[in-house]
């Protein structure tokens, strides 16, 4: 099969490898469309990568056994490795497992992994249906570009009686202000990027903020009569942003982090948690009971199509790594058999 690689700083590259099969439960997917995350890191920092992606959909192209899936079957792909077994699992926080298994050690070669080539491997019970009239494009939506963002807004309660405050318009955080605005929410977005900005506003945000300006939390209060928004999420992993929601949100609000970050958040017990009265929040992906719901937003939303905002051959990986890096996109999708 053919498969995506980031071969130095960058550059990336399309290569040849042997087919990878499927074992036990787990069944071989042939991919039809996969979607970009931050792998574009990787490409600017120069740092070689064998496996990529981890957003999919696809159809069951061969199984070693009777399972959940069969041969033909339209499945979305979630991501990792995990057990199967354990509490977590069992409870639909599979995301959160900690015995995923060792991949190669398991299927015998390290070939499969990654959503960026022509087929990958799964688990059965991770390979979800695709209804009947959903694209593959759209259904691999179904991962990253909403399913964070739903799996925090499900735990903040987001509703049409909440103002929700965005930081961070990358392809996550498009998707929040699709998952924002279809659960009715008033939504407003701080975003230095123009032409995120600019797809935020054409997705539903009401207002877009640029963090640069002067005294941004000051303006979200002017903006909620003095209060402060109900809701706050960070997608991006800017300290500063990170902040900024927990400054903005009001007394008794609540605080998601989705953004991926290493930097150590500065919260003062006090004033920010006790005396404010905020609730925090991790989340990672959601619950895999509620992936009918995330289907039901993309089947429903008017604005879905705008979360798309490049679909390019496996075969441009390198122009699809470039126009990653530059930020003027939203959800970009390769099809690897182009």
């Amino acid at each position: 099969m053919k498969k995506a690689v980031i071969a130095g700083e960058r550059k990336a590259a399309v290569v040849e490898v042997p087919d990878p099969q499927p074992k036990d439960d787990w069944a071989l997917v042939k991919v039809h469309a996969a979607a970009m995350c931050t792998e574009y890191k990787a490409f600017i920092a120069g740092t070689e990568r064998e496996s990529l992606g981890h957003e999919a959909a696809g159809e069951v192209a061969a199984v070693a056994q009777p399972g959940p899936v069969k041969v033909g079957d339209r499945v979305v792909v979630m991501p990792q490795f995990p057990c199967g077994r354990c509490a977590l699992c069992l409870a639909g926080d599979y995301i959160h497992c900690q015995n995923n298994y060792d991949f190669a050690a398991f299927t015998g070669s390290a070939e499969g992994q990654g959503t960026m080539a022509q087929y990958v491997l799964k688990p059965g019970w991770l390979l979800l249906p695709v209804p009947d009239g959903v694209s593959y494009e759209h259904a691999s939506l179904a991962c990253c570009a909403l399913g964070a963002t739903f799996g925090a807004f499900e735990m903040m309660g987001v509703e049409a009686f909440d103002t929700m405050l965005i930081t961070g318009a990358g392809p996550v955080g498009l998707g929040a202000v699709v998952n924002a605005r279809y659960r009715g929410a008033r939504v407003i977005v701080v975003e230095p990027h123009p032409w995120r900005a600019e797809r935020a506003k054409k997705l539903g945000a009401e207002v877009v903020l640029d963090p640069h300006g002067e005294d941004v939390a000051g303006q979200i209060r002017e903006l909620t009569q003095g209060k402060g928004v109900d809701k706050a999420l960070d997608c991006c992993g800017v300290l500063e942003a990170q902040r900024l929601c927990i400054e903005a949100a009001r007394r008794k609000g609540k605080v998601a982090f989705v953004g991926e970050s290493t930097e150590h958040l500065p919260i003062e017990t006090s004033p920010d948690l006790i005396r404010k009265g905020l609730s925090l929040y991790g989340s990672w992906h959601y619950n895999i009971s509620l992936y009918p719901k995330i289907i039901q937003v993309i089947q429903e939303s008017p604005v879905i199509e705008h979360l798309i905002s490049h679909v390019l051959p496996m075969s441009k990986i390198q122009e699809a790594m470039e126009l990653s890096a530059s930020h003027e996109c939203a959800k970009i999708i390769l099809k690897p058999w182009e």
